[in-house]
């Protein structure tokens, strides 16, 4: 299993919060006075993952080269965590020829052969491809896994519970992870969902569950190495649900009038400086740190805004016919 590194973890989420506060500022820079979604340099809808950092980092740090991850709709911290670069991503989420899908995909849908990743805004469509990717390194030979990311929310799809069955009847490599953020879109999930852990669905298709309670991202570490370390060594698949938190909208320009005096208590539960406390890092260290994220989410700007936007003559290319 992967040495615990403090240092590491917090620097990976510090980053993944700075590409998406840039991108949030970005994002809301040209749509006044009036709200226009289609409006401005990112047009479209855009889902931050702002809280979630821990669950990214910790189940990232376990990942090598050639294991591959299915993400959800609010993909960014998993594809950075994963190593998809930075500057490809951000042209992709500003439209640009050079991003991930030659500024065709945006933000939901960011595809990276080389490192094995991908989302999709389509709930729960992940679980079904990471099996895939399992049963060919199995196939293989090889020690890669699979991570499957969804929100609690997709727990209820039926290609989840499909995917965890084959998963453990062929015994594949691979690591299913729910975000539990408390809330699908609007619906809180004690209006959708009976029992009170997911990871207790596991159960039902002979695998382990395992649920982190309070966005712990060392707690997460911990499970996820577990739990990979298990499908490199062909022991099968597990599941993982993370209580995390979503500190922004479900979307950018979501009122969140349905998470009422919620609201008012979400500062506090931010997992980033509360790390920084844990692990005792000075305030030089961590403007240091996030003087660094900056510079690095600076470039990856820059690099976008330099980019071309595709013609006219590019939408037939790269589609099948």
């Amino acid at each position: 299993m992967t040495e615990l590194n403090q240092l590491d973890l917090y620097k990976e989420m510090v980053r993944i919060r700075q590409f998406e506060a840039r991108v949030l500022n970005e994002y809301h820079a040209d749509k006044t006075p009036a709200w226009d979604i289609g409006a401005g340099l990112i047009p479209g809808e855009m889902h931050l993952s702002a809280g979630q950092e821990p669950a990214a980092a910790g189940v990232c740090a376990h990942l090598k080269k050639g294991d591959a991850i299915t993400a959800p709709h609010r993909p960014h911290h998993f594809a950075l965590a994963h190593g998809v670069d930075m500057n490809a991503m951000m042209a992709e989420i500003y439209g640009r020829t050079t991003g991930l899908c030659k500024g065709k995909g945006g933000h939901m849908h960011l595809f990276d052969p080389e490192n094995h990743f991908s989302c999709s805004g389509i709930i729960g469509q992940g679980y079904p491809v990471a099996c895939g990717h399992a049963m060919a390194f199995k196939r293989k030979g090889t020690d890669h896994v699979a991570v499957a990311v969804a929100g609690e929310g997709a727990a209820n799809q039926g290609a989840f519970h499909e995917s965890l069955n084959l998963a453990a009847l062929w015994n594949l490599p691979v690591v299913f992870v729910i975000e539990d953020n408390d809330w699908a879109i609007s619906v809180p999930r004690s209006a959708s969902t009976a029992n009170t852990s997911n990871a207790d669905r596991a159960a039902g298709y002979g695998m382990p569950g395992v649920r982190v309670e309070n966005n712990d991202v060392e707690a997460v570490f911990e499970a996820a190495g577990a739990a990979i370390e298990r499908a490199r060594a062909g022991e099968g698949p597990s599941l993982l649900e993370i209580h995390t938190v979503r500190l922004w909208g479900h979307f950018e320009g979501d009122a969140q009038a349905y998470r009422g005096a919620e609201l008012e208590t979400l500062d506090e539960r931010d997992p980033i400086p509360a790390y920084a406390a844990t692990i005792g890092l000075s305030d030089d260290q961590i403007a240091s740190i996030k003087a660094e994220a900056d510079a690095e989410v600076d470039a990856a700007v820059q690099f976008a805004l330099d980019s071309p936007v595709p013609t006219a003559d590019d939408a037939l290319l790269h589609v099948f016919a």
